[in-house]
Formats: structure tokens, sequence, C-alpha cells
């Protein structure tokens, strides 16, 4: 059984900060169709950006 991805940002496979890659990893989905949902989820009204920033900031550097 192997332990699963920490919950950190990945630097390696960044755009802009890694945050999208990260959580990709950590869940494990694509990361192309997190980061094609989270553009598309920025049409929507709501604290997208403001999520995206909170993450940026207290997600650790993987």
């Amino acid at each position: 059984m192997t332990s699963p991805a920490r919950f950190a940002r990945d630097t390696n496979n960044k755009v802009i900060a890694g945050v999208c890659s990260g959580l990709a990893r950590r869940f494990g989905i694509s990361r192309t169709a997190l980061r094609i949902a989270a553009v598309v989820s920025c049409i929507l009204p709501g604290p997208q950006f403001i999520a995206y920033i909170v993450l940026w900031i207290f997600m650790p550097k993987g």
C-alpha cells in the first residue's frame, strides 16, 4: 500500500504557483483537467481567486 501524496504545491510542474498541480497530485487527478476546471470556475461568481491566493499562501512548497 502506498501512502497518499503530500498536501503541498508542486514546484516542478507549476504554471503560476503550483496550487492546481499540487492539488491534482494529492487527489490523484489530471493536472490539466484541474487547471481547466479552475479557469472555467473563474467565470462563475464566487471567491475562486481568493481561494487560490489563500492556497498559494498556506500550501507549503513541495
